[in-house]
Parts: C-alpha cells; sequence; structure tokens
C-alpha cells in the first residue's frame, strides 16, 4: 500500500484505472471495487470533477465563496451502502484543488467527514444539520457541505458551507448523467443484466 497525498488514507499500488487521473486525484481501488456500482465508476467519477473545474477553480478565488483556492473533492461508491462495507471501503476516489502541503486546515479530513455522514443517513449534509440533529452520533461532523443525490454522495471542503454543497451537487449531477448514458449504452448493446463494476468508464 502507498499513502495518498495527504499521507493518511491507504492507496492501492497497484493503480486503477488504467486512465490516468489528473494531478490532485487519488483513485481508489479496495477489495470492493469489483463489487461496487456497474456504471458509476471512478472514472466516471473523475470526468465528473473535471467537467466541473472550469467553474469551481475560479469560483474559489472569489472571498465570497472561498478565497483560499483550496478544496478537496471526496466521491462515494454509489453502488456500495453502509451495509456493504466500510466507509474507507466506499470512497471511490480523492481529488485535492491546491498544494495540499500549503493548506491552511484539513479540508481532506473535513470533506471525507460530510461524505461520511450523508453516505450514513442517506441525507444531504444541511438537511441533517438543520432538522434530522436526533440522528447524529458521537464522531460525527457538526459541517455542512455533503449531499446524497439519489444514493451518489459527494463530500466537499474549502469553500463556504453552500459553495461546497453547491459544487458537491454539480458533481453529483454529472455523475448521475454519466450513469444513464452508461447504462443506455448498454441496454443499446443488448445487455440485459448489469456488468462487473468498473467496465464502464
Amino acid at each position: 500500500m502507498m499513502l495518498s497525498e495527504s499521507g493518511t488514507n491507504p492507496v492501492p499500488a497497484t493503480p486503477f484505472p488504467a486512465t490516468p487521473f489528473p494531478a490532485g486525484t487519488v483513485p481508489f481501488a479496495p477489495a470492493t471495487a469489483a463489487r461496487g456500482s456497474s456504471f458509476a465508476s471512478a472514472v466516471a467519477a473523475c470526468r465528473a470533477i473535471e467537467a466541473m473545474l472550469p467553474v469551481i477553480v475560479p469560483a474559489l478565488r472569489d472571498r465570497s465563496v472561498s478565497g483560499t483556492g483550496f478544496l478537496c473533492i471526496v466521491v462515494m461508491d454509489p453502488g456500495l451502502q453502509p451495509g456493504d462495507c466500510s466507509f474507507d471501503e466506499a470512497v471511490l476516489l480523492e481529488h485535492a484543488i491546491g498544494d495540499r502541503r500549503e493548506w491552511d486546515a484539513d479540508y481532506a479530513g473535513f470533506a471525507r467527514a460530510k461524505a461520511a455522514l450523508s453516505w450514513r443517513l442517506g441525507h444531504d449534509g444541511h438537511a441533517v444539520q438543520s432538522s434530522r440533529a436526533h440522528r447524529l452520533r458521537e464522531g460525527d461532523s457538526l459541517l455542512w457541505g455533503g449531499v446524497c443525490l439519489e444514493g451518489i454522495t459527494v463530500g466537499v471542503s474549502g469553500a463556504q458551507p453552500w459553495w461546497d454543497e453547491a459544487f458537491a451537487t454539480c458533481i453529483a449531477a454529472h455523475l448521475r448523467a454519466s450513469a444513464k448514458a452508461a447504462h443506455a449504452d448498454a441496454r443499446q448493446a443488448g445487455a440485459l443484466v448489469a456488468p462487473a463494476a468498473g467496465q464502464n468508464g
């Protein structure tokens, strides 16, 4: 095992998937990858983030949004639920914006905590913090900025929470669209059952 850029998250030594990822992206390939989502792969998640970067990166320079230029994005495998595996095993990928060595806070830790909460409860972080405080357990994050869009969970940290939420929603919606497109392609090709996880980039 290797360490991610943050030095805390395990990343398998075997590259996954073969498609190169942009700088700042840490793909995860746990043993659970073989039974994750058939149509929402790490490659598709990476493409969703890449599609949003032209909007996100300039926005981070706006002090009403962030002003730091730093952000961390964590995408969960929508094919894996809390009863299937641990949180770490369900992380699909993590993407950092800005040099981690210059971060003034643990944005990766915050993003993972937000993702963990939304993943476990199946609700956007704001909904939990504003009206579902009774669902919170010891150690849960009291921050919001994570979303769960029809089972697609994305946690973001680095901007104001409403912008973290907006960026997370855009990424989740893009990944959902990619999954729908991959599903349509599979049906067009005559498939009657979902393929193995990771085969649809």
